[in-house]
Order: structure tokens, then C-alpha cells, then sequence
């Protein structure tokens, strides 16, 4: 039950372990020891150990392996405590580690040799050593011994740590490498000036240094070198020579890489001469262009001489750029030139300019003098004669010398304020320095004035026009006119007449069409501008124009002739004296009929048709026609106040002058009363009637020729009551003998009610024929009081009762 607490170390050492233990109470004789492989169980190694030793040290064991160690202790009893521990070496440490490039500028490749021994796996970390940033962590089995680390920036340092593990222990080797560096790209050159150049590049983080070089090729000499680190982008070389060719190299470095990049060429701006002159050179169409080497170098000179009227290059003449002046051969007389001296370095170009000279000049040909319409004007033109102007020269062929002068580069002159109708010459001649050519003559006519005031005019006539107009007071000889029909654009008559005739007629015209006459003044070979004058001929008016009526549906409808000659349209008015609103039709000149509509009835219209054309107007004489009138609705015949009176009543529906009610007699179609009353009376009380007669009436509504009758209506007066009733008793017991008297009228019948006094039994309803005076009543009780009541009856009305009482 003793414990030995044991524990192993390894003091740093890969092949040794220390195995310590504490000595047990009571003594011991001694200790053995045995070493044995964790994997197999295999004894390695065995030891002994004194009863004072309390430590021991196994060598020469494998790096990184596992061993099992046993303990036994003999004590003074000579009893044995046995105890086992574990532990593993620590491991070697890699051999011959290096990290390579291979010239990749994003990848690293890490390779080692194994050591002795054993190991659980590896552990590589990768560092980047301007940042001290920790790239890659990576565990890997302990039987590789290469690694591959990719997407790593180029030219710049990394630092390897490889680790052996082997349980807790490692063992660390490190190396550092660097990537190979990227070559900047967009590598670009341009003059800033003519003494300086701009460079600038992209992409240059890639490495750790830019190195530039610029060489002057015109000398083969490195002109500035340059290096710089990681991150510049561009850069200025000043205090160069202008117009020079130079080349850029650039390369990069990265640790011990160096990749040679991009290369450049261009050259600084030239500078450009001074003092350009340009002036004759004593020989006829010659010039002589002269001017000053300015500093620095060029290429060559482009000397361009160009044409100042134009403004455009006439010739182009390259020479060396140690030359100073060059000479212009068969150039054109008479013009202006100037020359224009251009260095030339590479793409680049500085340029001057001298004042203008000019050559000798010519005279013009091709005169002409035309006359483009004005009668105030002649334009004179010639072709072009190369020099610095013109004198021209105009007059009337037997009138004083109108004298011009102008400028070089015009080739017509226009005079103006000349008269019209008028034969000029014209004179030109061409002006050089001192000189000045023979003239060219040339004759033409002024136009005339177009006539003034020009009108036409119908004056009221259907078949002719008159034109007139006021006579040009100058430059006329006469007058061509063309009379066109403006609806088919048909000419219908031609004239000229003499300057002295200020009016025409024209005869035999279509009426209502409209004519447009084009009258020009002659002079010479030339006809003025043309003056238009516009009119219609008059319209004749419409006949035949009727106007008639239509029931359904209710309107009008009116007709006229084809007019006579042309119309634009119909306009028809149609109006009522009785109505403030009136209708306003236009209809097309191929329509003869039009129906209005909705119109009111009973009403007398008046229709006026009027032909249009151009602003022109012919009308009709009047047409008149009345609407039918509406029948008279809700025709009624009711009883008046009194038995010989009823009372007629309707409801207007529109339209009609006045009503006629008549009134007969039901049995009979004779008319027995006629009685007129005016629009806007709607009952009627008719007296004088027979009392409880049948009636008949009808009401007639009138609107001019027409007429129309409403429904026919029937209605009886109330009857008269009958006279001095009675009623006696029967020589039975049980009977009543009702008497009375005819009244004056008419009745359909009589009607009795028979009700016993004092009781509450239903009366006895009797009836008699119209021509009855009296009733028997029987089945009575004897002895008993009634009370009889008799009626006249007439259609749905009844008489004032009569009352009597009677007993059995």
C-alpha cells in the first residue's frame, strides 16, 4: 500500500529520460528498474539501484517514442512494491529546411529532412516579416515533409517555423525566404514641358523596390536613375533637353530577386522658332519663308504655306532641324499667303507663324450682269482673279458712270436702288498694285414694279368679275395676266394688254365660284413679281325651297333646287315667332333636303335657305309650314255643381292654336254643343243639361291646317230626385204601396230602401225601371212602421234621396 511517486524528465534531452521516485517508509534493500516499448511491451533496458537512490537515468533511447518504466522496491522485510510510469522522449528537430520561390511571386514551397526518431506530426507557421503577421498556421502528418503556400504577396519577406511534435513536446527549426517580386505594369511617359517627363505606372506594390533609368538616345547616356521603395506611382525627371528622344527602363527588386519590367520612349516638347517671316523672294511667284533655330533639338522642320483666303494648306515641305529658311516655287498670282514653321520631336510638334505676303495678281473673266427679280437691283458676278480687288463700273446706257471698288475674294457685287424696268451697262475691271485691266462690258434690264392696288371684284353679278388696278409709273411696257378657277386650278382666260389699261372684265362665269387672277407688269425680256387678287362671283339663290310635315316622327322637312353654278354649303334657319330659340343647319352643297327634328308640336316655322360661297351669301324667300298638334290627354267628363251642369277637363300635351270641345249626346253622333277655347285652358263647364242624361265629348286641337282629336270621353249629370213620394198601406196586413211623381230629365232607373223602424234588421234594397212612379212592398209585418227612401239613378250617380214613412 506504499506509494513510490513516480515521475519521468527529460531535462531537454531527445534520447535520455530521468525517471525520480520517493523512498518508502521503514527501508529498502534496493530497486529494480525495466524500460519496456509502450507499442510492444518489449524490455529495452534494465537497472538496479541502491537503498539511497532515489533517481534514475535511462540513455540512448529513440527521439519522441513512448516507454513504459517499472519500478520494484525490495523492502527490509523483504517484501517487493512494484509502480509503473509512461513517458515519451522529447523529439528531434528537423534538418536542412529551406523555403523557395522558384521565381513565383505568390508562392512558397517548404521542404525538410526528417530527424531521428519519432513524432506525432508537424506544425508550420508562416509569418510576413515587415508586418509580423502570422499567414499560415498549418498542422501536417509526420511523414510529409514538403508544404506548398500559395496566394502570397509578391516581393515580399516571409519567416518559417517548423515544429515536430510528439505528445506535448516540440522541437522548432525556422527559416525565411523571400517571394519574387510582380513587375508594375501601365509603365507610361509624357512630356509634362519641354524640359521635364511624367512617368507613372500600376500595380508596383508587388515589390520591395523600383529602380528607374533614363537614357538621352540621342547622346547613349543614362540621364537620372532613381530607386525607390514599395508604394511610389509615379515620378518627374526635370532639367532635360527639349525636343529629345528618351528612354525609361524600370525594374524591381525583392531580397535577392530582380525582375526587369516595362520600358518607355518619348520625347520632351520641342520648342518652337522664332522670327518666321515670309516675303518675296525676286523671283515672279516666289516666296521666301525665314526664321531663327531655337535652343534644344528637334527632328526636322514641316514648313507649310498656306492660302489665306481658304485658310487651308496649299504646300508642305519637310527639311532638316539645322535649316533656317526655305524657298516657294509657281505659286498662284495674286493671293495672300502665309507660312507657318513647325519643329518636330517625335509625336510632339511647336509650331509659329508669320505675318501674310502676297503674289503678283491677275485680271477676272466670266462677267455677267443679271437681273434676279428686283426691279431696284442688277447683281454683276465674274470669276475669281486672284489679287487685292475690283473696280466695277455701272450705268443706264445713256446716263452718267456709277463707279465701286472692292475688296480681293468677291465675285459679284449687287446695286442697288437702280431703276426699274431700266437697260444698264456694266463695266469691271480687275485692280493689281498700279494696275488696272481692260474693261468688260455687259448689258441687262432692271425688273419692272409688279402693279399696284390689284382687285376683283363681283359687284354684285353672278357671271362676271372685274379686275383693276393702278399703273406702274415707270419701267412698264405692259401687262400678262392669267385668271385661274381656284377650285380645279384651271386657267379660263389669258390677257396682255398695254401699259395704259387699268381695268378688265371678265364675262360669261360660272356663278358662286370663286377665281383667282395673277397680273404681272413687262419690261424687256422680264415680267414683275405677280399680284394675286381673289373673289367669288355671286351665288345665285336657292328656289323651289318647300317646307312639309312629317307625323312620325314629328318634324319638318325641306327641300330646295340644285342652285346654278358652284355652292360651299347650305345654310338653313329655321325659326318660330311663338319660340325665341331657332334652329341653325349647314349642310354640304350636294345635299337638297334636310328633315328637323324634335321640333314642337302645333307650331307655325318659317325656313330661310341661304347658298353660300366664298364670303357670299343669296337667299330664298321664306317657306312656312305648322307641326302637327299633340291630342289632348287625360280627357275627363265629371258632374258639375249643379244636375244640369258638367264639368270637361284634359291636360295639354304642347303645340296648336286653340281647342274645340264638343259635346253630343252618348246615344247619338250629333253635335249638340261646339265650344272654342283658347291654348292654355284646361276645364271647361258646360250648363243648360239635361239633368241624368249620357254625354259624350271630344276636344279637337288645332294648329293651322291641321287638326286632331283627343279620346272621347263620357260622363253623366247627377239626376233629379223623384217627386211628392207617399207610401200607404195595402188592404193587406202585410204590404206597402210606394207612390211618386216623374221629375223633370232623364234617369237609368230608381232605387228604393225599405227599413224598419226601431229594429235593428237589415233594410230591404228595391229597384225600379226609369219610367216606375210607384212600388208595392210586401212581406211586411203588420202593424209596423217603415221608413222608405227612394233614389234616381244615373250611370254611377244617385239623386238626392226622398224620405217618407209608412205603416202596415
Amino acid at each position: 500500500g506504499t506509494l513510490l511517486n513516480l515521475s519521468v524528465s527529460d531535462h531537454g534531452w531527445s534520447d535520455t529520460l530521468l525517471l525520480s521516485w520517493d523512498e518508502p517508509e521503514g527501508g529498502v534493500e534496493g530497486y529494480s528498474l525495466v524500460l519496456s516499448s509502450l507499442e510492444s511491451s518489449t524490455p529495452l533496458q534494465n537497472g538496479s539501484a541502491g537503498p539511497n537512490v532515489t533517481s534514475f537515468w535511462f540513455r540512448g533511447l529513440t527521439p519522441g517514442m513512448r516507454y513504459e518504466i517499472e519500478l520494484t522496491a525490495t523492502l527490509a522485510c523483504m517484501e517487493t512494491i512494484s509502480q509503473t510510469v509512461t513517458a515519451q522522449t522529447s523529439p528531434s528537430p528537423v534538418r536542412n529546411v529551406t523555403l523557395s520561390s522558384s521565381g513565383s511571386s505568390d508562392v512558397l514551397r517548404a521542404s525538410w529532412v526528417h530527424a531521428h526518431g519519432q513524432r506525432d506530426g508537424y506544425h508550420l507557421a508562416l509569418y510576413h516579416s515587415d508586418s509580423q503577421t502570422l499567414v499560415r498556421n498549418v498542422s501536417i502528418p509526420p511523414n510529409a515533409s514538403t508544404f506548398l503556400f500559395d496566394g502570397l504577396l509578391a516581393g515580399s519577406e516571409y519567416a518559417l517555423k517548423v515544429s515536430t511534435l510528439a505528445g506535448s513536446s516540440q522541437a522548432s527549426t525556422s527559416t525565411h525566404q523571400w517571394t519574387a517580386p510582380s513587375i508594375p505594369t501601365q509603365l507610361r511617359l509624357s512630356p509634362g514641358s519641354s524640359t521635364s517627363l511624367v512617368t507613372s505606372w500600376a500595380d508596383a506594390a508587388g515589390a520591395a523596390w523600383l529602380h528607374l533609368a533614363l537614357h538621352n538616345l540621342l547622346t547613349q547616356m543614362v540621364t537620372t536613375t532613381l530607386s525607390a521603395k514599395r508604394g511610389l506611382t509615379s515620378y518627374t525627371f526635370q532639367h532635360l533637353h527639349p525636343g529629345t528622344q528618351y528612354w525609361l527602363g524600370l525594374s524591381v527588386t525583392a531580397g535577392p530577386y530582380t525582375t526587369v519590367g516595362p520600358n518607355a520612349t518619348t520625347w520632351t516638347y520641342p520648342l518652337s522658332p522664332g522670327n518666321v517671316t515670309l516675303s518675296t523672294a525676286g523671283e515672279e511667284n516666289s516666296l521666301q519663308a525665314r526664321w531663327s533655330t531655337p535652343a534644344g533639338e528637334r527632328d526636322f522642320y514641316l514648313v507649310t504655306l498656306q492660302d489665306r483666303a481658304a485658310s487651308a494648306p496649299v504646300r508642305n515641305i519637310s527639311v532638316g532641324g539645322d535649316n533656317s529658311h526655305v524657298t516657294f516655287h509657281g505659286l498662284s498670282p495674286g493671293k495672300q499667303y502665309s507660312v507657318q514653321v513647325t519643329a518636330v520631336a517625335g509625336p510632339y510638334r511647336a509650331s509659329a507663324h508669320s505675318t501674310a505676303a502676297w503674289t503678283q495678281p491677275l485680271a477676272p473673266s466670266g462677267v455677267s450682269l443679271a437681273s434676279q427679280g428686283s426691279p431696284y437691283s442688277l447683281r454683276a458676278s465674274w470669276e475669281e482673279a486672284l489679287g487685292e480687288g475690283y473696280m466695277l463700273n455701272v450705268s443706264p446706257v445713256e446716263h452718267s458712270v456709277k463707279n465701286s471698288s472692292l475688296l480681293r475674294g468677291v465675285t459679284n457685287f449687287t446695286y442697288e436702288g437702280l431703276h426699274p424696268g431700266t437697260l444698264y451697262a456694266f463695266e469691271v475691271s480687275t485692280i493689281a498694285g498700279p494696275y488696272t485691266s481692260a474693261p468688260r462690258r455687259i448689258t441687262n434690264w432692271t425688273y419692272p414694279l409688279p402693279p399696284e392696288q390689284l382687285t376683283l371684284s363681283n359687284q354684285g353679278h353672278s357671271t362676271s368679275l372685274q379686275a383693276s388696278w393702278r399703273a406702274t409709273p415707270i419701267g412698264s411696257t405692259g401687262y400678262t395676266g392669267t385668271l385661274w378657277e381656284t377650285k380645279f386650278q384651271k386657267q379660263v382666260r389669258n390677257i396682255t394688254v398695254g401699259n395704259n389699261w387699268t381695268n378688265v372684265t371678265f364675262e360669261d362665269l360660272v356663278p358662286g365660284r370663286q377665281y383667282r387672277l395673277e397680273l404681272a407688269a413687262l419690261a424687256g425680256p422680264y415680267q414683275s413679281a405677280v399680284r394675286s387678287a381673289t373673289d367669288w362671283t355671286y351665288p345665285q339663290a336657292p328656289a323651289g325651297v318647300t317646307l312639309t310635315n312629317t307625323r312620325r316622327p314629328l318634324g319638318l322637312s325641306a327641300f330646295w333646287d340644285k342652285a346654278a353654278g358652284d355652292v360651299d354649303q347650305f345654310h338653313l334657319q329655321l325659326y318660330s315667332k311663338s319660340h325665341p330659340a331657332q334652329r341653325n343647319v349647314t349642310v354640304g352643297p350636294n345635299t337638297h333636303n334636310f328633315t328637323f327634328l324634335g321640333l314642337s308640336p302645333g307650331v307655325q316655322y318659317f325656313l330661310k335657305v341661304t347658298v353660300l360661297a366664298g364670303p357670299y351669301r343669296s337667299s330664298s324667300h321664306f317657306a312656312t309650314e305648322w307641326t302637327y298638334p299633340l291630342s289632348l290627354a287625360n280627357v275627363s267628363l265629371q258632374p258639375g255643381r249643379r244636375p244640369q251642369e258638367l264639368r270637361v277637363s284634359w291636360v295639354e300635351s304642347g303645340g296648336g292654336r286653340d281647342h274645340l270641345v264638343q259635346l253630343s249626346m252618348a246615344e247619338s253622333l250629333s253635335v249638340i254643343r261646339n265650344v272654342s277655347v283658347p291654348r292654355g285652358v284646361t276645364q271647361l263647364d258646360l250648363e243648360g243639361l239635361v239633368p241624368g242624361s249620357r254625354y259624350r265629348v271630344e276636344i279637337i286641337s288645332q294648329a293651322g291646317p291641321h287638326r286632331i282629336s283627343s279620346q272621347t270621353a263620357i260622363g253623366y249629370t247627377v239626376p233629379l230626385p223623384p217627386l211628392a213620394l207617399s207610401a200607404r198601406p195595402v188592404s193587406t196586413a202585410w204590404a206597402l204601396a210606394v207612390h211618386w211623381e216623374t221629375p223633370p230629365g232623364q234617369r237609368d232607373g230608381y232605387r228604393l230602401s225599405v227599413f224598419e223602424e226601431g229594429s235593428s234588421a237589415p233594410a230591404r234594397n228595391l229597384e225600379a225601371g226609369k219610367d216606375s212612379t210607384n212600388v208595392t212592398v210586401a212581406w211586411l209585418e203588420p202593424g209596423t212602421c217603415y221608413l222608405v227612401g227612394v233614389w234616381a239613378v244615373a250611370g254611377p250617380y244617385r239623386s238626392l234621396p226622398r224620405n217618407i214613412t209608412g205603416c202596415t
